[in-house]
């Protein structure tokens, strides 16, 4: 069975997870996070991603997310590519990261399985795209996110999570804003 998930309705509302190489905890330190901050952003600025719900953690990202310019897999592609580089240069350039060679090196050698890769690659390249068509798998979908650092042992309430848009839901707008007029999350 091919692992390649498509985007076949170009402007659905999606849910997307995706993994580091590995499923390598990286994102332990701010400097990290920041980065997919500060993409998701740039994305919703200047790329036309809106975004519904977001959970960052150590080894993997959620997101349910839209495209308005109708190419969701592009997009991805653009955020995952500015990422990549993004966090390959931080921890290279990152005096205080104990793991730097060990990270460098686990990169490297999944980069070397990939043909399409020149030297090193971050993240795991399939998305897995679900399309949201209903009320019920859209709040099925939140609840995964909002609960997976409950359900990993790294919180006890979801909002607790820094990096979740479960403190949106709750008027939390602090770390990022999200985009809650785009599907409807009247159900919440």
């Amino acid at each position: 069975m091919s692992r390649k998930y498509k985007f076949h309705n170009p402007t659905a509302a999606y849910f997307v997870s995706f993994a580091t190489v590995h499923w390598i905890d990286v994102f332990t330190r701010q400097p990290y996070f920041s980065i997919l901050e500060r993409a998701i952003e740039h994305c919703r600025k200047e790329k036309g991603m809106e975004v519904f719900a977001y959970c960052f953690m150590p080894s993997h990202v959620h997101l349910i997310f839209r495209s308005t310019n109708g190419d969701p897999s592009g997009l991805l592609r653009d955020f995952k590519g500015f990422t990549a580089k993004q966090m390959i240069k931080e921890i290279e350039e990152n005096p205080q990261e104990s793991r730097k060679e060990w990270l460098l090196w686990m990169m490297e050698r999944a980069g070397k399985k990939k043909s399409n890769v020149s030297k090193r690659q971050f993240w795991q390249q399939h998305n897995k795209p679900i399309e949201l068509w209903s009320d019920k798998v859209i709040k099925q979908k939140i609840d995964y996110i909002h609960y997976n650092p409950v359900e990993q042992g790294f919180v006890t309430d979801p909002i607790e999570w820094k990096y979740s848009s479960a403190r949106n839901y709750v008027d939390d707008d602090t770390i990022l804003k999200i985009d809650n007029d785009g599907i409807d999350l009247g159900f919440l």
